[in-house]
């Protein structure tokens, strides 16, 4: 048999999880293989090519604060650029763009070409190789299709939908990934021999259709915003303000739709009973969503741009898995598709993924250390939120192969945070979604101050570089100077100013009063207040936007931080790894046996999980006050420190 080859973190599967994990622990100094089964999928998107969305974009922004990659790519190949929820509270305020998919893929498999210590390789990984380590097993390495066999430190699985997965059109059913690309065999049996807990999820995606086939003088423009606005710090904001853009558009579903639709439905392989995997609950096929909302007329679809060098169009909302001769008549029933040429096929697929329960909040498992799980493969749905556990994981791992403290993301410091905690704490019996409402501290978590939040954490694990952390502070700073300018900048009851003020629908003043406080009023904006300030400093929009926001909201934010201080005494109050809950006396056998399964980190973390209630921390509270060791920890507590949030 051929000799081992080796590396310090492998990672299995180059789509968005893989891409920013083989690329962080890469740039953190370690030896990096990333395999993929086909090197032209690398970055693909075989759903809608967009970056971001409701909650989605907040999730960009942060992967780019801590050093991330998808937030530059997305701004590198840009056709259309929105923000979602424009005309509500600045907390909900979700950037998304719609994406080049084949510049997408280039770009990202060349930054992977040209990182340093990253080798990308065309390969199917079916077993992942374990030691026996006392009552664990510890992932040591991969062994490949091909017969190769690679040791490593760390090993990432970032799978996507390609684990023993299978195509459903209609009644025809094959093993296959998505876009005609294969299935990966043999790690689901793999894994399971190990004793790990998989499941099976569905997700889906519908049929893209030749431009040249669309009448688009019947349909809905939706333009993009000018000036655009980039994801990233590092892209320039002026050169961004002005690239071309290109428009989508809307088209709604009509009866005629909805009776083809019904008439063919025992023809859906969701229905006939062939899928088995569960779907995601927020992005139904247009089959379920005739059936979970039958008292609706019609149905909005978005029909969005594959690229720049293609005519493919793609049918955001039309989701199947009907036969393809249904599938023609109902892209017929639309309004400027009379004529529509299919290019590709929607369909179904399902596939393998973890119970996020099997692992820590480092998104290593908790049973099998040195395997860490990224993206759909922990059961969520989504490029942003593949890319940001793929970020954290692949920081993990390399941490853990240089001996460092692991980096663990709170729900109070980021809706990364958010996601990973309502994985590994709540679990998920459905592909999971991330959405502003899921966080309790919208306030605080914004886009615009994702760099504030995160971007101190990616300078010290190693992300940020000197001239990246220079802009930073020095924009922190400008925001700072401009904040107390606000406080100190007194606006007069002249006759002018009261002009200004009742023709921007605002009552007048009377006495002195402080600019910061004018801008509390709904109807005065940072712009718009510029009349009455007429010392105030050229700055760039993505200070005066957090400027603006934190004056309108101060109130609001000061009782959300004073929340977040409550919440992270009871993320400091750690839990030792190997407490044994049936023997604490007061404690509630469904909480006990909720508690063994989780087996949190914290007090905190444990309040978060289904079936532990308040009385329950109670118990747990005054156990560890009785078990306090003589320097302030709880006893064992050594062996919890998984790392720290600042």
């Amino acid at each position: 048999m051929a000799e081992a080859k080796s590396a310090g973190v492998i990672v299995v599967g180059a789509g968005h999880a893989g891409i920013e994990a083989a690329l962080a622990a890469a740039r953190l100094g370690v030896d990096v293989v990333l395999f993929t089964i086909q090197l032209d999928a690398v970055g693909n998107m075989p759903c809608n090519p967009s970056i971001g969305g409701t909650g989605k974009g907040h999730l960009v922004y942060e992967i780019d604060a801590l050093g991330g990659e998808m937030g530059r790519a997305a701004d590198a190949v840009t056709l259309q650029s929105r923000t979602l929820n424009a005309g509500r509270g600045a907390a909900v305020h979700s950037r998304r763009v719609q994406a080049d998919r084949m510049a997408y893929r280039a770009y990202m498999k060349h930054r992977i070409e040209t990182t340093p210590r990253l080798r990308l390789i065309q390969s199917m990984v079916t077993e992942v190789l374990f030691r026996e380590e006392g009552d664990k097993q510890r992932a040591v390495g991969v062994r490949t299709a091909l017969g190769d066999t690679w040791e490593a430190q760390a090993v990432i699985l970032a799978t996507g939908t390609y684990a023993s997965s299978a195509i459903f059109v209609g009644n025809v059913t094959y093993p296959g990934g998505p876009d005609g690309m294969q299935s990966a065999e043999g790690l689901t049996e793999c894994l399971t021999r190990a004793g790990l807990r998989l499941r099976r999820f569905k997700t889906g995606t519908p049929a893209r259709i030749h431009r040249r086939s669309i009448d688009f003088s019947v349909l809905e423009e939706q333009k993009g915003d000018t000036p655009a606005i980039p994801f990233s710090a590092d892209t320039d904001p002026d050169a961004f303000a002005d690239i071309p853009q290109v428009s989508c558009h809307i088209v709604y579903t009509n009866e005629k739709t909805h009776r083809v639709i019904l008439d063919h439905l025992k023809e859906s392989a969701m229905y006939s009973g062939k899928i088995r995997g569960t779907g995601p609950r927020y992005c139904p096929s247009i089959e379920d969503k005739l059936v979970r909302f039958a008292d609706k007329e019609r149905h909005q679809l978005f029909v969005e741009p594959c690229g720049r060098g293609t005519e493919e169009m793609y049918l955001q909302g039309f989701s199947t898995s009907l036969p393809v001769s249904v599938q023609e008549e109902m892209v017929h029933t639309l309004h400027g598709f009379e004529h529509a040429e299919i290019m590709r096929y929607a369909y179904a697929i399902e596939y393998d993924c973890v119970d996020p329960t099997e692992l820590l909040p480092t998104l290593e498992c908790k049973d099998y250390p040195g395997l860490y799980g990224a993206g759909q493969f922990n059961g969520t749905s989504g490029y942003e939120e593949a890319a940001a556990q793929g970020l954290v994981a692949g920081i993990n791992a390399a941490l853990a192969v240089k001996g460092e403290e692991p980096l663990i993301l709170t729900r109070s410091s980021s809706y990364i945070g958010t996601l990973i905690d309502d994985l590994v704490t709540k679990g998920t019996n459905e592909p999971y979604r991330m959405m502003t409402s899921r966080s309790e501290y919208r306030l605080v978590l914004r886009q615009d101050n994702a760099d504030e939040r995160l971007t101190p954490l990616g300078r010290r694990v190693g992300l940020i570089d000197d001239d990246r952390y220079a802009r930073f502070t020095e924009k922190q700073e400008r925001i700072r100077l401009e904040t107390k300018r606000l406080f100190d900048t007194i606006v007069t009851p002249t006759e002018e100013n009261n002009a200004r003020l009742a023709s921007l629908g605002t009552s007048e003043i009377r006495t002195g009063v402080r600019l910061a406080e004018l801008l509390r009023r709904p109807e005065l904006t940072y712009e718009n207040t510029a009349p009455l300030d007429p010392d105030r400093p050229a700055l760039p929009r993505a200070v005066t936007l957090t400027v603006e926001t934190q004056m309108k909201f101060e109130g609001y934010i000061r009782r959300e931080m004073l929340e977040v201080e409550r919440q992270e005494k009871l993320e400091h109050r750690r839990l030792p790894r190997g407490l044994d809950y049936g023997a604490i006396r007061g404690l509630r056998i469904e909480a006990a046996q909720k508690l063994a399964a989780v087996r949190p980190l914290s007090i905190g973390q444990a309040s978060r999980i289904s079936g532990v209630n308040p009385a329950d921390i109670g118990v747990l509270l005054v156990y560890l006050s009785s078990t306090q060791a003589d320097d302030g920890t709880p006893d064992g507590a050594g062996d919890t420190a998984e790392g720290k949030t600042e």
